[in-house]
């Protein structure tokens, strides 16, 4: 894969809060979802989930960064460093032409250098000290199985619930999972060993990857993990004030209103929004309209006049 940096378009000083952005951007731009038969937006997403993996873990991140896994979060070979000088043709030190190093792949024979390619091979594929043996077992190394996707669309109520959510994929297959703390729009959870099974050598199963799609709420809008609501008062309430009942994700929450609340007035209720990565939870911000009665009142509508006749006087 290219490199994460890349993928995600920022630079390697990147802050996780403008990786996130990133990533989530392109999730969006990219999404399977709004791309129908794409291949081509279906691999940038793929990409950007396997970069954002990377980036997104601190750890793997670093990893990364001092060069030790590559943009796929594989271990990386780090070459023959550490075999003695020279220079030429010749990567296992003396000359080009020096006769210290000798490759035979018919007779499979390693010579000279203290037969370092052989001993390479030997520890890096388990095998005996010749070339056949060497590169058949890198060949029948396990391969693992294809990974499987899914997209889940997940009500606000699930996000704040205990409860297991379902996750079907494309070959009929079931899930059940926790969402995890603080989990965000466009978040991948990647499900270890629940993919496809390997086809050949024994190899480990893939993995399942569930994108987690927040679906529309009929009454709270999302701002990071607080939640945006309307709510309509009358009249008599706005001026001499008495309480309201706020339907929340948890179920009813009666507030009280200051008296002579105008439209506009915010009230917060903390610890009643979604759920955060440290366990806690955010806020419902509640932005108060006054709302008149859906019917005329006529003693309302005489209050008001007698007002004006006596403003006008």
């Amino acid at each position: 894969m290219r490199d994460p940096y890349t993928v995600l378009g920022v630079a390697r000083t990147a802050s996780e809060a403008e990786i996130k952005s990133a990533f989530r951007k392109l999730a969006k731009k990219y999404h399977p979802d709004a791309n129908g038969d794409d291949a081509g937006a279906s691999a940038r997403f793929n990409e950007a989930n396997q970069a954002y993996e990377i980036l997104g873990d601190k750890e793997k991140r670093g990893q990364f960064d001092r060069g030790e896994i590559d943009g796929d979060g594989k271990p990386k070979f780090q070459g023959f460093s550490g075999f003695g000088g020279g220079g030429g043709a010749n990567p296992f030190g003396g000359g080009p032409n020096n006769g210290s190093f000798e490759f035979r792949s018919g007779g499979a024979e390693f010579g000279g250098a203290d037969n370092i390619f052989g001993d390479f091979f030997e520890q890096a594929f388990g095998g005996k000290r010749n070339a056949r043996s060497g590169f058949t077992a890198a060949r029948n190394t396990p391969t693992k199985g294809d990974d499987i996707n899914a997209t889940l669309k997940v009500r606000l109520e699930d996000i704040v619930s205990d409860e297991k959510v379902e996750a079907i994929f494309p070959n009929g297959k079931r899930l059940a999972i926790r969402l995890p703390e603080g989990v965000e729009d466009g978040q991948v959870i990647r499900l270890r060993g629940q993919g496809q099974p390997a086809v050949f050598n024994g190899g480990p199963p893939g993995d399942a990857l569930v994108t987690i799609s927040f679906a529309d709420h009929a009454r709270f809008s999302v701002s990071g993990r607080d939640l945006l609501l309307e709510q309509d008062i009358d009249l008599e309430t706005a001026v001499l004030g008495g309480r309201v009942t706020i339907e929340t994700l948890d179920g009813r929450v009666a507030t009280k209103i200051q008296p002579w609340t105008t439209s506009g007035r915010t009230l917060r209720l903390k610890g009643k929004g979604l759920t955060r990565k440290d366990g806690g939870r955010g806020d419902i911000l509640v932005t108060l309209s006054i709302a008149l009665p859906e019917r005329p009142d006529p003693e309302l509508t005489a209050l008001f006049e007698k007002r004006r006749d006596g403003l006008d006087r």
